[in-house]
């Protein structure tokens, strides 16, 4: 966790969603300045992630009337996609806190998630979560006063950062949800993330071990594992992968704006060229009038599916399960362009800038690092596939914590 004895929190109330973006681009320009040391020291973003708080981000999704910044999920979605034109690890970090610390509002009851929204705007609090369904899970059990959480998560984000996290663990079989704050004994974040790329991302095992658990941390009722959930409470999927979508853009957009400086005032011409700048080389300016319209009509289907997303939860508890299913379609047409996108610019722009682009002090490797690691994150054949049997079939995903 952030020491903020001394962080003097911006509440949003009176922002707008302009100055909120224009407090997103300042902050974006800082990260790329060093984004390159950044990667290479691969800490823990304690100090960015105050910068986000400090700008009043984290809590510019909550609503106005408890004191956030009230703005909408697509939006939201925008400040994830500028963010991560300076890191993208810090991207994907704001983007999960806003589905985290939004889970209360579409899953418990409205007394509860709005104590939970009050408590975050006041404190400022970072949302993450343990709940990564491909491990074998985390145990509750039955103590003389309350429970004890036992277990041990092999995958986390925001392990160290987080203040609240939401966390899914099985008691006598049945599913409990939980929100826990991880400063009480028994969290252990591991700190073992290696990976290629988001290295900022502190990601990573996590264990539990006799965390005392209350009455109070519980943030629906017991369920069966088979037990159906209403519509509204599984919108975290479709918003999660839309956060996807924003920071792999976002992270291509960062890529895109540093090839074009450095081939302004570094790259050579070729010497068949017949140009006396590479800014001219028709074979360059070819190259990127690709890669920008390609990144233009991916981000305008990640708008589009961002609106389809925000309409359907609009509805609020009368929304469909076919409304949920259509809606989380515009978001998986959006994930798969996405990622083609993404990966292809952040892998090619160095057919634009030339051999001495890969010397290790630019850093310029860590974009396609970062979107190729995380895009593993589910496989984007499946997510095709779910919209190919849609197209052809009419049949909307099977909703899970993946679709």
């Amino acid at each position: 966790m952030s020491d903020r004895s001394s962080l003097k929190l911006i509440h949003p109330a009176s922002a707008t969603y302009d100055d909120f973006a224009a407090r997103a681009i300042a902050i974006a320009a800082e990260l790329a300045k060093a984004g390159a040391e950044r990667d290479r020291e691969a800490g823990v973003p304690k100090a960015e992630i105050d910068t986000l708080r400090k700008a009043g981000l984290l809590t510019a999704l909550h609503p106005t009337e408890i004191g956030g910044g009230g703005i909408r999920w697509a939006e939201a979605l925008r400040l994830v996609r500028i963010i991560s034109r300076g890191e993208s690890s810090i991207g994907q970090l704001l983007g999960y806190h806003y589905v985290n610390a939004y889970v209360p509002y579409i899953a418990a009851d409205e007394a509860r998630a709005r104590a939970l929204g009050i408590e975050t705007v006041e404190k400022g609090h970072y949302w993450g979560a343990v709940v990564n369904p491909r491990d074998a899970g985390l145990t509750l059990t039955r103590a003389a006063e309350g429970y004890r959480l036992n277990g041990r998560k092999t995958f986390s984000t925001a392990a160290h950062i987080s203040d609240r996290i939401n966390v899914i663990a099985l008691l006598d079989g049945d599913i409990a949800s939980l929100v826990l704050p991880t400063d009480r004994p028994g969290y252990f974040p591991g700190g073992d993330w290696d990976n290629i790329g988001q290295r900022l991302s502190d990601s990573g095992s996590v264990e539990f071990r006799d965390y005392a658990v209350t009455e109070a941390d519980f943030l629906v009722p017991l369920a069966a594992p088979e037990a159906p959930l209403p519509p509204l409470a599984t919108f975290n999927t479709p918003l999660i992968q839309l956060v996807f979508v924003n920071f792999y853009l976002g992270t291509a957009e960062g890529a895109l704006a540093q090839a074009l400086d450095y081939v302004r005032t570094t790259t050579k011409p070729w010497e068949t060229s017949g140009v006396s700048r590479a800014a001219d080389d028709p074979y360059i300016l070819e190259r990127f009038g690709e890669f920008s319209a390609s990144l233009k009509a991916s981000a305008a289907l990640a708008e589009n599916a961002a609106l389809s997303v925000q309409a359907a939860l609009a509805k609020g508890h009368s929304v469909t399960e076919q409304e949920r299913g259509e809606a989380a379609i515009e978001a998986y047409h959006a994930k798969v362009h996405a990622t083609h996108v993404a990966l292809e610019i952040t892998a090619r722009i160095f057919e634009l800038m030339g051999a001495r682009a890969t010397a290790s002090r630019y850093g310029f490797d860590r974009f396609w690092r970062n979107v190729r690691t995380h895009t593993l994150h589910d496989p984007v054949f499946y997510k095709a596939r779910e919209v190919g049997n849609f197209v052809l079939n009419g049949e909307i995903p099977l909703v899970s914590l993946y679709s």
